[in-house]
């Protein structure tokens, strides 16, 4: 099976590559841009199946699909918010959320593997997928929960987060008054509630609220460190392959 992988992110691309390797898939080749692409689809062919992240270092990945008609299956691997997995979802064999959970990467590609016995056609509308990404169905976002203190309920108000976080197997919020409290979902179901101009998932742990952040300091290993306005309990670090995209929400 001929398999590449289109990743801007070198680091991200040689873990996904390692991944791959561990499941006995051998990665022919690794792409890092626009250009780069679509000089190599010009000159090979065609995979049997592609790795595609959305946003390269010199534009988004669909201007690929513009300049050469591909066919090939494509996973996406991507930090886009939930309203566009869905159409991915819908017209690919699946997605991955960065970072790349191993047991996930594992199931996308059983599920290559069962609706693609041999290579075959592909049709992906790019164009609906990109005016997904510049113009998101409009939803509504939660704006407020429901918090289960002894026998009795109380109501937290969006605005009153500071950030939502995972610990010992239980999902917890955190208010603006310095309170910690667990929550009767995941951060998987948090990623589909929330609105993605207010949160952003820094890690697989931590999502936080812009109003929030009170600094961020340069880590190590090319991570960021952020300072919330009243949590301490312990450090929220943005993981290195989110901070490009944490970057870019921040503006």
């Amino acid at each position: 099976m001929q398999v590449i992988i289109i990743e801007d992110e070198k680091p991200s691309a040689r873990r996904l590559q390692r991944l791959l390797n561990k499941l006995g898939i051998q990665v022919d080749t690794l792409l890092h841009s626009v250009k780069e692409s679509i000089q190599w689809f010009e000159k090979n062919d065609h995979p049997d199946l592609i790795f595609l992240d959305i946003q390269l270092s010199d534009g988004l990945s669909f201007e690929i699909f513009d300049a050469v008609k591909i066919t090939s299956p494509i996973i996406f691997t991507t930090a886009y918010d939930e309203y566009a997995l869905q159409a991915f979802k819908l017209n690919s064999i699946d997605y991955l959320l960065k970072p790349i959970d191993e047991e996930e990467l594992e199931a996308a590609i059983n599920q290559y593997k069962v609706q693609l016995p041999r290579k075959q056609a592909v049709t992906i509308d790019f164009d609906d997928i990109k005016k997904m990404l510049t113009n998101p169905i409009e939803r509504e976002y939660k704006k407020r929960f429901s918090i289960k203190v002894g026998q009795h309920l109380k109501l937290i108000n969006i605005d009153e987060i500071e950030c939502f976080y995972s610990e010992n197997k239980g999902t917890y919020v955190h208010t603006t008054g310095g309170r910690n409290y667990l929550l009767d979902t995941t951060l998987e179901q948090l990623e589909k509630e929330l609105e993605p101009q207010t949160f952003f998932r820094i890690n697989r742990k931590f999502f936080v609220n812009i109003h929030a952040i009170k600094d961020m300091i340069n880590y190590t290993n090319s991570r960021l460190q952020i300072k919330l306005n009243s949590f301490k309990d312990q450090e929220v670090i943005v993981a290195r392959e989110r901070v490009k995209d944490f970057k870019a929400w921040l503006e």
